[in-house]
């Protein structure tokens, strides 16, 4: 990427504009022709990344109903949350580069337009595979799209108030698209058809783009794309899961398994080789040879498995075991958007007065006894009494986790890389998810088949012939199962604390640039 480039924590990247490139205007009201041109903008990018943020939980509450109709394999049902982490992750920096090159208004309107289509394939998906290769595409669109957002935000609105309060509307987007996604996928998929929670994104998509003529476009950049590193990297990552996942149902000594272990780990070496080589890196190494930074990214990457996880057993649970339909499942989430939210600015206050380890060490056990809170379910836990309090729990914890983490990865570093370290954090976060939950679902579907052959289908077997003993075994295996993933989270939270305790060695911080990077998603 090159030098100048900034990207936000949530894969945006913010270029510094010129006096000269800002609009006059100083008003985000609509009662002057300026003021109605910002409020357009505003909602241009804020939209956008509601879409971006919303997509990756709003898929989650469907799940269970894709299962049902497309005949989704266990396998396939992870692949469909990773397909879209694995993209959008392992994309990110290369989308963040191409907005560099050929301008970020141009890169923003290919990714949204891009996004939108795949939402529209998405939603006439006829089989799993189709729709595997949809939420690829939605990937790729998000990662094209995302760098640039906020770039756009410092061409667009002019240094002071306008900024800031863009910057605040585009931060709390972040945390709103989690909790929307989680409600709207289940309004969609209980009034409407799961087919809808990509069907939405159309009527977004294209009243972005329609607006995208306000956003004012930011400086190139000259470099070059770092295709090799995009595809040895994204690549490597992809035979990794796929490796893991095919293991877990063939067994570890399959030839095509351990092609795919092999697979991974030359791409991946080829991938560090690259980055270590090419004068316009996609990933520069320069950023890993501080502990405290390298130490943000191995935590976030570890909480990023556990969280993934965490979001889709739990959907599961609620819809499988407890018979939850999809809207009560989404509401039945707000305890834990609750906690986060209360969660993030406690924590944000918390950083100037306290070593962010100080900060992030606590949230992080906290969030493993939430996890061990989850893994004492059974088929007839109480919502009120269990699954609530283990989630609010939880929530805290990893809320306390997010605003160090991000303060550790920019921290120190040098003023043109600031904001790739902190997408660094975001690219962490995915990986981290699409890998954990690739390990944890085939920790959960081993343990529950161990207990009764093909749960998963048994359960839906026997509540199509009314066999509601083989409804009752059925649940309690992939309960088992499920608390076996939970109780494996635990240890990737542990895993995390045990970074953050040995590697993370900063002082207090001083609050951060809102432009140099933006809250890390939900989930």
């Amino acid at each position: 990427m090159s030098a100048r480039t900034t990207t936000s924590a949530t894969g945006t990247s913010a270029t510094s504009a010129s006096a000269s490139s800002a609009p006059p205007d100083t008003s985000l009201g609509g009662g002057s022709p300026g003021g109605r041109h910002l409020g357009l903008a505003l909602f241009v990018i804020a939209a956008a990344q509601l879409m971006v943020v919303l997509d990756a939980t709003i898929t989650n509450i469907a799940l269970p109903a894709i299962r049902t109709d497309l005949g989704v394999s266990d396998s396939g049902l992870a692949w469909i949350v990773n397909s879209y982490a694995l993209a959008f992750g392992g994309l990110l920096l290369l989308g963040g580069s191409a907005g560099d090159l050929f301008g970020r208004r141009r890169m923003f309107q290919a990714g949204i337009a891009v996004f939108t289509v795949a939402s529209l394939l998405g939603g006439l998906a006829p089989n799993e595979g189709l729709l595997i290769g949809a939420r690829i595409l939605q990937g790729i669109g998000a990662a094209l799209a995302a760098p640039s957002a906020l770039a756009l935000i410092t061409t667009t609105f002019p240094a002071g108030k306008p900024r800031n309060k863009a910057m605040g509307v585009y931060a709390a987007m972040g945390g709103l698209g989690a909790t929307v996604g989680l409600l709207l996928g289940g309004v969609l998929t209980d009034v409407l058809d799961w087919r809808w929670v990509f069907f939405v994104n159309i009527p977004i998509g294209l009243a972005v783009l329609a607006g995208t003529r306000t956003l004012v476009e930011a400086e190139r950049h000259p470099g070059r794309l770092d295709i090799p590193g995009a595809i040895t990297g994204t690549g490597g990552l992809i035979a990794l899961v796929y490796g893991i996942t095919r293991g877990g149902e063939h067994g570890w000594t399959d030839a095509f398994t351990l092609i795919s272990f092999t697979t991974a780990a030359a791409l991946l070496v080829a991938f560090l080789m690259l980055q270590s080589r090419t004068a316009h890196p996609m990933m520069p190494l320069r950023l890993f040879k501080d502990r405290n930074r390298w130490g943000s990214y191995a935590t976030m990457l570890f909480i990023g498995a556990g969280m993934f996880a965490t979001f889709y057993f739990l959907t599961l649970y609620m819809q499988l075991i407890l018979g939850y339909g999809p809207v009560k499942t989404g509401f039945a989430y707000l305890p834990f958007s609750f906690g986060m939210a209360a969660a993030a600015g406690i924590s944000a206050k918390l950083v100037v007065r306290c070593a962010p380890r100080l900060i992030a060490g606590p949230g992080l056990l906290v969030a493993a006894v939430g996890m061990v809170w989850f893994s004492t379910l059974e088929p007839d836990s109480s919502y009120a009494a269990h699954l609530m309090p283990a989630m609010f729990v939880t929530a805290l914890g990893l809320g306390m986790s997010f605003v160090p983490m991000t303060l550790g990865a920019v921290s120190g570093v040098a003023h043109q890389d600031t904001g790739i370290a902190s997408a660094l954090l975001n690219t962490a976060q995915q990986i981290g998810g699409a890998i954990g939950l690739a390990v944890l679902s085939t920790i959960a579907t081993s343990a529950a088949d161990d207990r009764v052959p093909e749960a998963a289908r048994a359960l839906y077997q026997g509540l199509a012939t009314k066999d509601f003993t083989l409804v009752s075994r059925a649940g309690e295996a992939l309960t088992h199962g499920y608390t076996m993933a939970f109780l494996a989270a635990t240890a990737m939270f542990l895993a995390g604390l045990a970074v953050t305790a040995f590697a993370i060695n900063a002082g207090r911080q001083q609050p951060m640039d809102p432009e140099a990077a933006a809250p890390a998603h939900m989930g």
